[in-house]
């Protein structure tokens, strides 16, 4: 009896809901969720702020873009890389592109997350009105965020050119299916407009607490690779030279620049903060995700990674050894970007340089000395975080920051730009000089625009800009496309059609907005 009535009650009470519910008001129906957060309930402090700038930043320590999947679209592109298999890891690299492809999508999404964010502070913080919260440090997180989203339009347009351009929260666009593709001038106009906004707001260093944090010396920077991207020498030179000569330095040592212990040094402008959290899985937003370097299977020699990994073309590894210091020995950066089969030794900075990987292990240790292949060294930090293998402890087991612009580069670029518009001059001996003073090779006394791209593969290497430079120098072809060899551990290069020195415009965002064309070539 106790089961019958109760079950009537239930019945009875369900029977009520559903009737209330039904003859209610709508507005009543109709209620916002309190604890709900929406735009206008949120930017309305200082600390709204601050979270929202570091919330443009977290997506470049996201596994999906520097953290790993970045890589693909950058270093494995270039002629120097000849990544083994074909995967998603390697068919950017010999032009044949899945524009449903996972490294495609998931690259392209990081970035326009790093857009979005940005766009959602440079639309709202202006309006916060807190009396905690100073001009100066509203403009400066303003300036950040032009930073941020210069940086990954600049990143967008390198690999995608025909992209779409967002300029305000994408909740503000009243039409989404109205989006269509910017022209590569509009999106330049746009980089370059951010960033001189950026040189403007951003202050010249941080307290310690916001070491990582983008200065105006990075926004001048980039600046000038913007400009020089756009052959514009002139322009990018000016903005070169106001960063010359003052707080950047060139460090003594230059394996310096690619270990965790001499991180955010004097010569670097700007580096993606990454952690060795011994955390797993894939970074991004969320708390207690890894956001380390997963990245370095990639590079690591064979044996030192589960990843199917790489090995360096000959003629790199070639060009590095073809001069020798003015002591007459191996250029010392040889070491710190390549593990390759040596015996010699370099003295440098008070150290002699072999060639060595994790363990602290020869090349003959690792694999005898019949084995001729080059591996990648930069970035493993071998001597200093005591790994065995780039792998132990997991995905993100490095904390090494990823150097993304280095005053070095800031050298180079000038002596380019100089170059062009005055050829070999005074000015464009100087600034290269000092790059090769810094490794003990011997000064020019005059250089070729060939000089400057040979140095500029033995100083970058593996930095992410050897085949944006191949791009901006029309030269993808020529270099990459002619020699299938360079791609010979994956696919060749027969799959290249005219158009895909750039990538494929992900098909999710083509299926989802029609005015979306694909890139020529696909």
């Amino acid at each position: 009896m106790k089961n019958v009535k109760k079950y009537f009650k239930i019945i009875l009470t369900l029977l009520l809901i559903f009737v209330f519910n039904v003859n209610c008001d709508e507005d009543i129906l109709n209620q916002t969720n309190p604890n709900a957060v929406t735009p206008e309930s949120f930017w309305k402090t200082k600390e709204d702020a601050k979270k929202g700038i570091f919330g443009a930043y977290s997506p470049f320590t996201n596994i999906l873009y520097y953290s790993r999947f970045e890589i693909f679209l950058s270093d494995y592109r270039d002629d120097v890389i000849n990544g083994i298999g074909t995967s998603d890891r390697t068919q950017v690299g010999y032009f044949n592109t899945d524009p449903a492809g996972n490294p495609v999508k998931w690259v392209w999404q990081a970035m326009y997350q790093g857009v979005t964010r940005a766009n959602e502070v440079l639309f709202r913080v202006p309006g916060i009105e807190d009396p905690f919260f100073s001009q100066e440090e509203k403009d400066n997180i303003l300036g950040e965020a032009h930073f941020i989203r210069a940086f990954n339009y600049f990143n967008l347009l390198n690999n995608w050119r025909n992209i779409p351009l967002l300029q305000i929260p994408f909740t503000e666009i009243e039409d989404p299916l109205s989006i269509v593709q910017a022209s590569p001038e509009e999106v330049w106009a746009l980089i370059e407009s951010d960033l001189r906004n950026a040189q403007s707001l951003l202050p010249t260093s941080w307290p310690s607490d916001y070491v990582g944090r983008v200065t105006s010396g990075a926004a001048t920077g980039y600046l000038g690779k913007v400009l020089l991207y756009q052959n514009k020498y002139a322009e990018a030179k000016t903005e070169f030279a106001k960063i010359m000569g003052g707080s950047y330095q060139l460090m003594d040592n230059y394996a310096h620049n690619f270990t965790e212990e001499f991180e955010n040094n004097t010569e670097s402008l700007f580096e993606i903060q990454l952690i060795s959290d011994g955390q797993s899985g894939w970074g991004g937003d969320a708390s207690g995700r890894g956001k380390g370097s997963g990245f370095q299977p990639d590079l690591a020699p064979a044996g030192f990674t589960n990843q199917d990994g790489m090995t360096v073309n000959q003629w790199a590894i070639d060009l590095f050894l073809d001069e020798r210091t003015i002591n007459n020995e191996i250029d010392p950066r040889t070491y710190a970007t390549f593990f390759f089969n040596t015996t010699e030794t370099t003295t440098y900075e008070g150290e002699v340089l072999t060639s060595k990987t994790y363990g602290d292990q020869s090349y003959e240790d690792v694999y005898g000395a019949a084995i001729t292949a080059t591996y990648g060294n930069k970035y493993a930090d071998w001597a200093f975080n005591g790994k065995s293998e780039s792998l132990d402890g997991g995905w993100h087991s490095a904390g090494n920051n990823l150097r993304m612009l280095r005053y070095a580069d800031v050298l180079l670029m000038f002596a380019e730009a100089e170059f062009m518009l005055n050829g070999s001059t005074s000015e464009a001996l100087d600034a290269i000089n000092q790059i090769r003073a810094r490794v003990d090779m011997p000064a020019f006394t005059s250089i070729t625009m060939q000089d400057i791209e040979d140095e500029r593969v033995k100083e970058l290497t593996f930095e992410r800009t050897r085949y944006f430079d191949l791009l901006r120098w029309g030269k993808v072809v020529d270099k990459i496309v002619n020699n299938p060899d360079l791609k010979s551990n994956s696919g060749g290069t027969s799959a290249y059609k005219p158009g895909r020195e750039y990538v494929a415009i992900p098909q999710n965002e083509l299926d989802q907005n029609p005015n979306l064309d694909q890139n020529p070539g696909y």
